[in-house]
């Protein structure tokens, strides 16, 4: 009896002991990374925007797992871990997406959940995820609102949101002299129109500060027909039309208006228009001012990290790669290095949920878009006041003028708003008060 309780003991300590080193080994070659995906793939979003973040995806995930993206991204996958994608469709609004994100983290049991174009499902899962102590990582949406209303630790945005947007179009557009005496509007009436627009006439008030507002008009997401609107803007006959709208929506706009001779009455200024180039080419009105949100697609700047992805991706999809497909881009090589950041500090195990939020405060990492590494939590200057949140990336907008489709491309990439940012004092906030420095050209 003594001798059979002995060899129990010995079994015992032995597997203790194999289980301590199973859980102190590093992450095998067989243990995979599960990464919630969610863009549009259908509705009015998906065509110009949804699908080509879902092709990025498919693109830079395939290409990580082959091991075959440039330095320093080249180890296969997440820190040797195959990724595996669980895409989901961001269509039907904010309270499905809300139930989409839990049933990814609960019933899937993905590590992160990465993706979300809309504002309005942003600010609906953000706290969702906090609440769950869950890591979310927010590729796109443009309201300033997610940071600046609540504070999260979960929670993380890779790309800039429409304060920068609007701010530099605003010097874009001061810098090339571009007259701005009367102004007008169309934005969707959601979250990501309402806040545009309002930093956009906070920006345009201090360097145009005798501008005069004419006709501001709101219709709903997905609207899809603006006879009525386009009227209106016509008839107010502004300096400059400003817009906001994106996707299916943006391509419609542009289509119903060109025959009515808005873009010949009024200078067009998009925000965010890059990414209907493509569909539209030459229906695109030369002399537009297009906003990319970023140096992408066709405002982006040559670097190995660029040119992998611009001709991977066109040689894939059969199109080059738009503000989507680079936010995508952006997001996923930031959290690879993250988790990379998380399994140098630990040994080499899949990082837990809070190793990986330690690791992606404050992480700096190259992206497609530049040929230097941009910040994820400070401003380059380092000076508290220009500080972000902690878990907002800092990036420059980029602005050009359309030509004649055929030499777009040259013309695009020669025309930039700007690898700066004008410095914002309290964003939104009391009364979105702005310090610009001065404008130039780029």
């Amino acid at each position: 009896m003594d001798r059979s309780w002995r060899a129990n003991r010995a079994v015992v300590a032995a597997s203790v002991a194999a289980i301590s080193l199973a859980l102190a080994a590093p992450a095998s070659a067989q243990e995979t990374f599960k990464l919630g995906v969610v863009t549009f793939l259908s509705g009015p979003a998906a065509d110009s925007f949804g699908v080509p973040a879902r092709n990025g995806a498919q693109f830079v995930i395939d290409q990580l797992n082959k091991g075959a993206a440039p330095s320093p991204y080249e180890k296969v996958g997440f820190g040797g871990m195959k990724v595996e994608p669980v895409i989901i469709d961001e269509n039907g609004g904010a309270t499905k997406q809300v139930q989409e994100l839990r049933n990814l983290y609960q019933r899937d049991n993905v590590d992160v959940v990465l993706g979300y174009i809309g504002s309005g499902d942003c600010l609906a899962v953000a706290p969702i995820a906090e609440e769950l102590k869950k890591m979310l990582v927010l590729m796109d949406c443009g309201t300033p609102r997610i940071f600046e209303e609540s504070k999260y630790n979960y929670v993380f945005r890779t790309a800039a949101h429409a304060t920068m947007d609007n701010v530099g179009l605003i010097r874009y557009m001061k810098a090339k002299n571009i007259k701005m005496e009367t102004l007008s509007a169309i934005n969707q009436d959601y979250a990501w129109g309402q806040d545009s627009w309002a930093d956009f006439v906070a920006a345009a008030q201090q360097l145009y500060p005798n501008v005069k507002l004419q006709t501001d008009l709101l219709p709903k997401f997905g609207a899809g027909q603006y006879g009525t609107e386009i009227s209106a803007l016509v008839g107010a006959g502004s300096d400059v039309v400003y817009s906001s709208l994106w996707g299916g929506d943006l391509q419609a706009f542009i289509l119903q208006s060109a025959p009515r001779g808005l873009p010949k009455r009024s200078q067009l200024v998009f925000s965010a228009a890059d990414h209907v180039l493509p569909p539209l080419g030459d229906k695109m009105p030369d002399g537009t001012i297009i906003g990319a949100r970023g140096a992408y697609g066709l405002m982006s700047q040559k670097s190995p990290l660029n040119d992998w992805l611009f001709k991977g991706y066109e040689a894939a999809n059969g199109v080059y790669p738009v503000q989507a497909a680079y936010r995508m881009t952006q997001a996923i090589l930031g959290l690879k290095a993250a988790v990379e950041k998380a399994m140098g500090k630990n040994g080499g195990k899949k990082p837990s949920t809070d190793e990986l939020v330690a690791a992606m405060t404050g992480l700096e990492w190259h992206i497609a878009r530049r040929a230097h590494s941009d910040e994820a939590c400070r401003r380059p200057s380092g000076d508290p006041a220009d500080r972000l949140q902690p878990h907002q990336i800092q990036s420059g907008p980029e602005a050009g003028r359309s030509g004649g489709y055929p030499v777009l491309r040259r013309r695009m990439r020669q025309s930039s708003a700007g690898r700066e940012v004008a410095r914002l004092d309290q964003g939104r906030h009391a009364g979105r008060r702005s310090n610009l420095d001065s404008a130039s050209a780029q």
